[in-house]
């Protein structure tokens, strides 16, 4: 199997946090989609559709698609109102159709416990960002993550089985730091994965590079393609980087204890070399 088998996309931002820097690094790095998230010191989602099409048409120009959108949305408290959050992803959506983007990354909201109605109300949340998403052929995709409702592998199943055309986006590495097994994680999500997060962990939770952590990325990576997976966005998390404290706190502490690279581009290099290496033994 070569490394041809699975298209590669990044967070480029982690590169660098001007559009220039992300587009050297995808291309030097030859990896031809990006996920959106961080451009020119600003999310994605704090865009205009038009500046977005027009950062589009710029890593197009350069051979580079954007594969997904990777928002912010659902990272706020739950008890929060939702007004604000639900005018955002429709800023977000239309985005994503600016920018030709197949999919959007989301998550499912913090302070979930602090609710009786927790589940029904997250359910709720993310029904109404299904809503709006019908019919745009944008793949909406739940990311697994720290201190939201969709944490571990049972709740994000339940989201899955009660939100309308929901699907994932599969993170070893928070799984991880959440406690979970990653494999019995994928046993139970892998219908449902759209594409995969390359980020892998330690026992304690430290990110580290794919193949180095406890992620089993090698048996889900190889998982993942024979059921006819297609992409797979690297997220190093290996050196800080401007949009780091937009991250949630734990994430934040654990990328700065990384600082064995020297900058953001050789962290980010090493971390796609890493992979390679990876699937070369797939």
């Amino acid at each position: 199997m070569t490394n041809e088998t699975l298209i590669l996309s990044a967070f480029a931002d982690e590169a660098g946090a001007t559009l220039t820097e992300q587009i050297a690094a995808l291309c030097e790095n030859k990896i031809p989609y990006i996920e959106l998230r961080g451009v020119n010191g600003k999310n994605i989602s704090d865009h205009t559709p038009g500046e977005a099409e027009a950062v589009a048409k710029e890593l197009a120009a350069n051979g580079i698609s954007v594969y997904s959108i990777g928002s912010p949305i659902g990272k706020v408290k739950l008890h929060q109102p939702f007004e604000k959050e639900l005018a955002r992803f429709e800023n977000t959506l239309n985005i994503a159709k600016a920018t030709g983007a197949k999919c959007i990354r989301l998550f499912s909201f913090f302070e979930w416990n602090t609710l009786e109605n927790a589940e029904e109300e997250v359910i709720r949340r993310l029904s109404a960002f299904a809503s709006l998403a019908k019919d745009s052929g944008i793949t909406l995709c739940h990311e697994n993550e720290k201190g939201i409702f969709g944490d571990t592998a049972e709740r994000c199943r339940t989201l899955i089985e009660k939100v309308p055309n929901l699907s994932s986006v599969f993170d070893p590495a928070n799984f991880i730091q959440c406690g979970v097994d990653t494999l019995a994680a994928w046993e139970m999500l892998k219908e449902s994965v759209q594409y995969l997060h390359i980020k892998d962990a330690l026992s304690d939770g430290k990110v580290v590079p794919a193949g180095y952590g406890k992620g089993n990325l090698k048996t889900i990576v190889s998982d993942f393609i024979a059921r006819g997976g297609k992409v797979a966005t690297l997220e190093p998390h290996l050196h800080a980087f401007t949009g780091l404290s937009s991250l949630s706190g734990k994430d934040a502490e654990t990328i700065l204890q990384n600082r064995r690279f020297a900058t953001n581009r050789e962290a980010f290099d090493f971390a796609v070399k890493a992979f390679r290496e990876l699937l070369d033994t797939i």
